[in-house]
């Protein structure tokens, strides 16, 4: 079997050494024991994500709109 050297950051070295079962078990077996995500994140998932989301009280909404009404620039942009 061929076989590739990497370079890896120490704290990724330390969590592959630590997720070792056994003192025995090769860094290739742990890797091939992770679970990776394959699927790319679609804007269905995101979607789907958005209904978790609580959504904005009226009175937050209202408040909002009243400041953005009454907004106005300072007359001297310089000093505030």
């Amino acid at each position: 079997m061929s076989s590739k050297n990497i370079s890896i950051a120490a704290d990724a070295y330390a969590r592959l050494r630590r997720a070792r079962k056994h003192p025995g078990e090769s860094f290739s077996q742990v890797i091939r024991r992770g679970k990776w995500d394959t699927d790319a994140p679609t804007a269905q998932a995101w979607l789907s994500n958005m209904d978790n989301v609580p959504l904005v009280e009226e009175s937050v909404l209202e408040a909002l709109e009243h400041d953005q009404q009454n907004d106005a620039a300072p007359k001297d942009k310089w000093t505030s």
